[in-house]
């Protein structure tokens, strides 16, 4: 009886498109983590060893950062954590949100399908979870669900302009990488590190009060039931009474 021959099982290698977003994630964690320093220079050769994966996927990773606005490319010089935003480049992101965000509820309250509201109800079911969560955790994931739901209106207004600048900005990545920075006492000046601090004890609210999620409830309200009006007035209202909450500090940190 001839012996069964067991072919031995083939390693299967990570599709690269894949490895690419590991990568991604895991240099993405580190900027988060201030492993790597807002400013900080970026050593290629240092990460792949690091991480044990060839240059390639570190380099395609960084490119899709730099458009995060995380990491810039400095000619002749390589790579570069950005620096944190300023109280004013803070400010004009606001301002540029309260320009585009309104007419973008109303655009999407006219045209929502039964494939957009789907969308719109889970992202709403996601901030119920989100607030179950403790800690940076739930600030974590209240402001993943905030850069989605303000995305996700962006994109069901029909404008892909609109939805594709709205979505350069990385409004809510670079307000939690502020927030992390303060926690980690890493932002100079008290007034500025009482600006960030307030931005998300008044913003993300702990209990079942949440101030974003119940102005998210109007908004997704509105559009759910077509009222374009009542949308375009909600999503002003939101943003606005953001600006009104931060505004104390933000005068105190700018003197």
């Amino acid at each position: 009886m001839k012996k069964k021959v067991t072919t031995p099982p083939v390693k299967r290698i990570p599709r690269r498109s894949v490895l690419s977003d590991e990568i991604y994630e895991m240099i993405k964690a580190k900027i988060f983590d201030y492993e790597i320093a807002p400013g900080s220079r970026v050593n290629i050769d240092a990460l792949s060893v690091k991480l044990e994966v060839s240059q390639t996927p570190v380099r395609e990773a960084l490119a899709r950062l730099e458009s995060d606005g995380l990491i810039e490319k400095e000619p002749l010089k390589g790579y570069r954590a950005t620096q944190l935003l300023t109280i004013k480049e803070l400010n004009d992101l606001f301002q540029f949100r309260l320009l585009i965000e309104p007419w973008a509820a109303e655009q999407a309250a006219k045209l929502i399908d039964n494939t957009g509201k789907t969308a719109l109800k889970a992202e709403m079911q996601s901030a119920k979870t989100a607030i179950k969560f403790a800690d940076e955790n739930q600030y974590q994931a209240l402001s993943e669900h905030d850069s989605r739901f303000h995305t996700l209106i962006s994109s069901i207004s029909g404008n892909q302009t609109i939805a594709d600048f709205y979505e350069r900005t990385h409004c809510h990545l670079h307000l939690f990488r502020l927030y992390m920075a303060n926690k980690l006492h890493l932002i100079d000046g008290e007034s500025r590190a009482d600006y960030v601090q307030d931005l998300f004890e008044q913003y993300y609210q702990t209990g079942s009060g949440q101030v974003a999620i119940k102005e998210h409830d109007a908004i997704a309200k509105a559009i759910l039931d077509q009222n374009s009006k009542a949308a375009k007035a909600a999503m002003h209202a939101h943003i606005e009474s953001s600006l009104k909450r931060f505004s104390p500090s933000a005068v105190a940190a700018n003197k």
